[in-house]
Formats: C-alpha cells, structure tokens, sequence
C-alpha cells in the first residue's frame, strides 16, 4: 500500500513537472518570437487570403525566394475574387520562377471554389479549409490558427525537428501531431505556431543547432545532439544543352504539351542533343529539380530545324509562365 501510494506521488509530481515545464516552454517561446521574429511581409495582416497564400508559396521554397515574389504576386492578385477571375496563363506567369506549379494550379482551383461556393469568404475551421482542393494538414491548420485564431497545432520539417529535440526521440505520424497539440498555446495557437516554425528555421537548425541562443535550451531533452535516422537522397548529376535562338527582337520558344507530366503547358528553350551543339557553349549554369543536379549548357543557334516552336518578342517573355529553368536562362542572357 505504502510503495503504491509512493509510486503515485511521483506520478503526479511528474506531471506537474511536465505541465510547468510546457507552460514555461510557451511563454519563453512567444516572448521571444514577439521580440525577434523575422519582418516578413505575410506577417503584417491575419488576411486569411494573404496567409493562405504565402503557406502555398513557402512548400518546398526557401523564405528568400518567396520574399521576392509574394509581393508582386499580391499586386497582380490583390484578392481571393482577382485571383479567380484571371487566367490559368496569366498565374502560371506570376508564379513563375518558384517551380512545383501543381502549387499554382490548385492555387487558381481553391480560388475559384472560395468564390462560386463560399461567397469570396475563407472556412474558419481546419476542416472547412481542408475540403478546399490543395490544401492538406499542414496548411488548413496554419490558416485557421494565423488568420483564424483557431488552436489546431501545425507540424512541418522545422517544428518536427523542435518536438524531437525537446522529447529526446524520434517521433513519426500522430505522434507528431500529438506532441505539438499537447505543447500548443491555446490563448495564441497562430503565434505559437508561427513561433515553432521560427525557431526550428533560425535556430534548432538540422546540422548546427543554435543552442547558446535558444530561449527553452533547459527544457531541451538533446541540446541538438539527437539525430534523424532519415537518409539523405543522393542527388543524381546530369548535363543537358538548350539552344538560345534569336531573330530580331524575338527568341525562339517551345510549349509543353497541356498533357505533359510535368509542367504542362509551360514556355522554355528547346532541347537539343549534344551531338547537334556545332559551336561551344555561350554560357553554363546549374540547375536542381528535386532529386537531379543539372550542368545546364546554353548554345547559340538557329531555331532547331523539325521542331514547332514559336518566335516570341522579347517585351511579352517575362509575362509567359515559363519554367524555372527557362526563366533563370533567359535571366542570365538578359532577355528578362
């Protein structure tokens, strides 16, 4: 009876160790981030339309990236309605340059949905959100907690990395979502969350965690010493050779196929074999797309012969949605 009663004492004290601990970990948490988050330029307003869109634009693209085209984005679509009206074309343009342009056509899709089905007014729920096409999990409950207020915790690649340095394992699936919901501010979900992220990108770093500036580092199980059992993927190398063709003021340009795998309907530069590269390259870049680094050389020449192609004026490139490597080519001739 006495080893019962001893084993339930400590029990509780635990848990109100645990619980002191986690009030502890939110206040530190948000008192920092309110004095050093990162002036990004989604962060000023709760406009769900605003929110939503920089959470799409910053899948599997870095912040600097998104920076530059957020703003632009927004004056050419400076509502959920402008965004729906435009043209498929016309969106694929403006998002050119920060590639995966499945984005930007579910983008346009979910537009058009808030506007016909629901009035031009975003679900304030996660659930609401998530029966919009595009977006998943993750985005519904940044949405609803940012813009909404909602308290549904949010778990991507920076607060993961957070929660299992905390706990001190490897955590996967719900218990992801678990952890994060337990930790979640309920007075400040959209803070709390934005603030995780925050920390997990500018300091719980993957390789070198800054610990020595971490405002919870004593609540951290690990201090940055656990380690992701996860594999990196090895990148595979390959060349490949676009012909740069000129006439007048216009460049000569090819269009995906609308049924193309991959993004279809796009404007680049043709392809060309290296065999047919009669002259050396004009210019060489890099270039990567998910698994595959490209040693991309540019050569001038005529407009391959047998190809259809189009000869495009230099003044309406830049509004064509062109793929991320045409744009970074044309970029790099000074075309755009």
């Amino acid at each position: 009876m006495h080893n019962g009663n001893s084993m339930r004492l400590e029990l509780d004290i635990s848990e109100e160790k645990g619980a002191t601990d986690s009030q502890s970990f939110r206040r530190l948490l948000l008192e920092w981030f309110d004095r050093h988050k990162r002036d990004l330029p989604w962060r000023r307003d709760r406009d769900p339309y605003r929110v939503w869109l920089s959470e799409i634009m910053l899948q599997q693209t870095r912040v600097n990236a998104v920076t530059k085209h957020y703003q632009e984005f927004l004056r050419r679509f400076p509502t959920v309605e402008k965004l729906a009206a435009a043209r498929e074309s016309s969106v694929l343009a403006a998002w050119s340059g920060l590639g995966y342009y499945r984005r930007a056509r579910m983008l346009h899709a979910t537009a058009k949905k808030i506007v016909k089905v629901h009035a031009g007014t975003f679900p304030r729920s996660a659930e609401g959100l998530r029966a919009l096409p595009g977006i998943g999990r993750y985005t519904a409950a940044a949405v609803a907690s940012i813009a909404f207020n909602q308290p549904v915790a949010v778990v991507d690649g920076n607060v993961e990395r957070v929660l299992q340095r905390m706990q001190g394992k490897n955590l996967s699936g719900e218990e992801l979502w678990h952890a994060a919901e337990e930790l979640l501010s309920r007075g400040r979900p959209g803070d709390f969350n934005q603030a995780m992220m925050e920390l997990g990108a500018t300091l719980c770093l993957p390789r070198q965690p800054q610990c020595l500036l971490c405002p919870v580092s004593h609540l951290c199980s690990t201090r940055g010493a656990l380690r992701n059992p996860k594999k990196g993927i090895r990148q595979t190398k390959r060349e490949i050779h676009y012909a740069f063709a000129s006439q007048g003021g216009s460049i000569f340009l090819v269009r995906r196929s609308k049924a193309a795998t991959l993004m279809p309907s796009m404007w680049e530069l043709p392809e060309i074999a290296p065999a047919n590269c009669a002259t050396a390259a004009w210019f060489t870049l890099r270039h990567s797309i998910t698994v595959t680094d490209y040693v991309v050389r540019v050569v001038r020449s005529p407009a391959p012969k047998g190809l259809a192609g189009h000869w495009v004026r230099r003044s309406r490139i830049a509004t064509l949605p062109l793929t991320g490597l045409a744009r970074k080519i044309l970029r790099a001739a000074d075309i755009i």
